[in-house]
């Protein structure tokens, strides 16, 4: 049986746990570091979480796509997206080498 995945309530008590700080300081620091990434992403097109990976804005050229219920081709139009890319060593450290 998987374990109950981590809220935004319970990364708050282990931040404050971890930092020892309260709740709501642990919540200030989530939103700061929550708005830098955003601010980042937005003006420069990418923002790196040291260790983790990089949130990076990425546009998708316009293609023909197909839907899937009738088969009919559509255009789909170009677009902007965010994408995130894990680190290497995030990867590791979560599947092994």
């Amino acid at each position: 049986m998987p374990s109950k995945k981590l809220t935004k309530s319970a990364l708050l008590a282990t931040i404050a746990q971890e930092t020892e700080t309260d709740r709501r300081t642990a919540g200030f620091f989530l939103e700061v570091i929550t708005e830098i990434a955003l601010r980042e992403v937005k003006k420069n097109g990418e923002f790196t979480f040291p260790g983790i990976g990089k949130l990076v804005k990425q546009k998708r050229k316009a293609r023909l796509g197909r839907n899937p219920k009738t088969g009919e081709k559509i255009k789909i139009a170009a677009k902007t997206v965010v994408k995130f890319r894990v680190a290497k060593a995030a990867k590791e450290s979560v599947l092994g080498k």
